[in-house]
């Protein structure tokens, strides 16, 4: 689990081809692992591999969601606020844990954050996918993770530039 830490980084560049089978069914089972509070499970998660739907998608947040276009998979992330109040916590760590899923298997991924962003003048990210999607109400929309094989590479962060001003011990 360390060294797929390590060596985790947002990859936005994919390869055309799709993933396997076995591996989006990892994912889903992964992301049904995913702790939630008071193990209510909040989170519900689409997963989108329509190639229209994908670059419907990488419109969202314009450049900073253009990527998804080429990604094999999008995996969009919501909470059900009427299960618990805490759905964003809940979904943020089902996105890691997928993240990190991914991660291990060899699979790239980043994330664009949806909540609290705007779309367009007038029209926030969130109600966007909400209407591209169908997703009815309580449901929430906190992201969508894109995946695919990686087409680049990133070098593992060194430990030296790690901030470690950043932890404290004991008191602030």
């Amino acid at each position: 689990m360390l060294e797929v830490l390590r060596k985790r980084r947002s990859i936005r560049k994919y390869q055309e081809s799709p993933l396997k089978a076995k591996e989006v069914e990892t994912l889903k089972e992964m992301l049904l692992r995913s702790p939630s509070a008071h193990n209510n499970k909040s989170w519900e998660f689409i997963f989108v591999d329509d190639r229209d739907l994908l670059k419907r998608l990488a419109e969202v947040r314009a450049g900073s969601s253009a990527f998804l276009a080429g990604a094999s998979l999008g995996i969009v992330v919501m909470g059900n606020e009427n299960t618990q109040d805490v759905w964003v916590e809940d979904a943020s760590v089902a996105s890691m844990v997928g993240q990190v899923a991914a991660a291990a298997m060899g699979i790239g991924s980043c994330w664009v954050q949806v909540r609290n962003r705007d779309h367009a003048p007038g029209v926030t990210a969130e109600d966007y996918v909400r209407r591209l999607l169908d997703i009815p109400a309580p449901f929430r929309v906190l992201a969508i993770i894109g995946m695919g094989y990686p087409a680049e590479e990133k070098a593992e962060v060194p430990i030296e530039k790690l901030p470690f001003e950043k932890i404290h011990s004991n008191r602030f």
